[in-house]
């Protein structure tokens, strides 16, 4: 198996990168007045296409960054509910605390932008083992390719699915059958034109999913992920801070709005830098041609990166050609002087339109 390493794609990002600069007053992009004519499902081709079309050349983060290391993100999801409008379109960035995010605001599509080739390779997997999977039983034990457990049902507690999982039998033939399917799923069922490094960065991840099991944490590839790290269970059977657990895979009811979504090709993976020249302006063209509204765009912490590297304003002047209305949400993890180091990041909620207002303009 050949592992890929972040750092040997640095210099093609480097070489590829053109900022966007943003120059004189911020417009924003009015919300058409006719209702959402988002497409009911993507062809396989449509959905490859706009993947191809949209997307910018690979780029470099300094770790895999194959789940979140955030374990307090549910607790904005009530305030997210009653903020943000269903049906419209959910953008977010990174791995797995997305689907909960998209659970909660039930959007009718999903873009899921990075600056990494490698998530586009997680999500597609992600996609073929939402598919293939009649529940959430069926998911955990193909996703850390375990023998499914036996006395667990589509009405198994969350925290029952992920223990009998962690315990379960699991061998390297079982890793290399599932390997397959997944990759057969996408290349000869969807016919997608996953390159040879794809197909590569599929098997690394889920290499490290069937290494580390349910106890696999963010820098458990290796990568660095600060000093806190939670684990996949112990992400799984979080709450929302008042009892109850709105994960993704809390229950069959939230599992169903990612499976339904994949199965009809409406959550795309993008590759793009947030302030790069392409991905996140030409997703806010497709959207606008459909007469979307942007519900909800996760950010995680990423521009605490785009400030260090002085493009923070390239990113906010793309984030404003979004079609946005007054309900439009950011979703941030932030580090508050008051953040416990056993709680990670926190995660906070801004108004899109009101901040893109304040873009600036040099």
């Amino acid at each position: 198996m050949t592992i890929l390493r972040t750092s040997r794609r640095r210099a093609r990002f480097l070489a590829g990168l053109i900022v966007a600069v943003c120059v004189g007053a911020v417009s924003i992009v009015a919300v058409p007045v006719a209702a959402d004519s988002l497409p009911a499902s993507l062809t396989d081709r449509e959905f490859w296409k706009v993947i191809t079309d949209v997307s910018e050349p690979d780029g470099f983060f300094r770790s895999d960054n194959l789940l979140s290391n955030e374990t307090g993100y549910q607790q904005v999801i009530p305030d997210l509910i009653a903020r943000t409008k269903p049906g419209r379109v959910y953008m977010g960035v990174g791995p797995e605390q997305n689907f909960t995010y998209i659970a909660a605001t039930r959007p009718a599509m999903v873009f899921i932008l990075d600056i990494r080739r490698g998530n586009l390779d997680l999500q597609m997997m992600y996609k073929a083992l939402f598919e293939l999977s009649a529940d959430r039983a069926d998911f955990v034990s193909r996703l850390f390719a375990r023998k499914r457990p036996s006395a667990l049902t589509a009405a198994s507690p969350v925290e029952e699915i992920f223990t009998a999982v962690q315990n379960a039998d699991k061998t390297e033939e079982l890793f290399n059958e599932n390997l397959k399917t997944i990759q057969d799923h996408l290349t000869l069922k969807h016919g997608f034109d996953l390159s040879a490094e794809d197909l590569k960065g599929i098997e690394y991840v889920y290499r490290a999913f069937y290494k580390f099991g349910p106890q696999i944490q963010y820098s458990s590839s290796g990568s660095f992920g600060g000093s806190f790290q939670p684990s996949y269970t112990e992400l799984m059977v979080a709450t929302d801070g008042a009892g109850q657990n709105r994960g993704y895979l809390a229950n069959e009811e939230n599992f169903r709005v990612l499976k339904d979504l994949h199965t009809k090709n409406l959550l795309v993976p993008v590759v793009g830098n947030f302030a790069g020249p392409k991905a996140l302006r030409a997703v806010g063209q497709y959207l606008r041609q459909k007469g979307a509204t942007v519900s909800a765009f996760y950010l995680s912490n990423v521009e605490q990166y785009l400030q260090m590297d002085g493009i923070w304003g390239a990113f906010c002047a793309s984030a404003a050609t979004l079609p946005l209305d007054e309900s439009s949400t950011f979703i941030r993890s932030v580090r508050r002087a008051n953040t416990s180091p056993n709680t990670g990041l926190a995660s906070e909620l801004g108004s899109m339109m009101a901040e893109v207002k304040e873009c600036p303009t040099r």
